[in-house]
């Protein structure tokens, strides 16, 4: 067969094959091949120990233990982007840092947990306001000046 026969026969397939699979799949595909180029990026020219994926899921779990705004950790990520050295791949928003780590749409969700670990609060425990082991509260509470107790997540 011909060269040129042969590539208009590839062609057609692949055709017939983005038709058969879908738009969809070739999108996750696209953010497979975007966290993995990400997660071989320098995070500046010459790092060898950190690459863009490595340290936005580093960043990203600073961010959850500490309970971190999305506004403070912008200003961290505007931050730590201006005392790198020029060309560095750090994002510098949280909704930057967040396509990063969920290219294909894949999202997290926070579940509170018992400060003693005896419990998570979801499915049965969802809705409880203290723990049913230990009886400890689920939220911190801050005194007001009016000497009102808030409590807060």
């Amino acid at each position: 067969m011909d060269d040129a026969v042969h590539d208009d026969v590839d062609d057609d397939r692949l055709e017939d094959m983005i038709s058969d699979v879908g738009a969809e799949f070739f999108a996750e595909a696209h953010g497979y091949g975007s966290m993995s180029s990400d997660a071989e990026t320098p995070l500046y020219p010459g790092s060898t120990n950190f690459t863009r994926l490595s340290t936005v899921l580093r960043l990203m779990i600073l961010k959850a233990i500490n309970g971190w705004t999305n506004k403070s950790f912008t200003e961290l990520l505007q931050l730590l982007k201006n005392m790198l050295t020029e060309g560095n791949t750090l994002p510098n928003r949280n909704y930057e840092a967040k396509k990063i780590l969920c290219p294909m749409g894949m999202e997290y969700k926070k579940i509170h947990a018992c400060p003693n670990d005896c419990v998570l609060y979801q499915k049965d425990f969802e809705l409880l306001k203290s723990c049913p082991r230990c009886g400890l509260s689920r939220y911190n509470f801050i005194q007001k000046d009016d000497d009102t107790i808030e409590d807060i997540e």
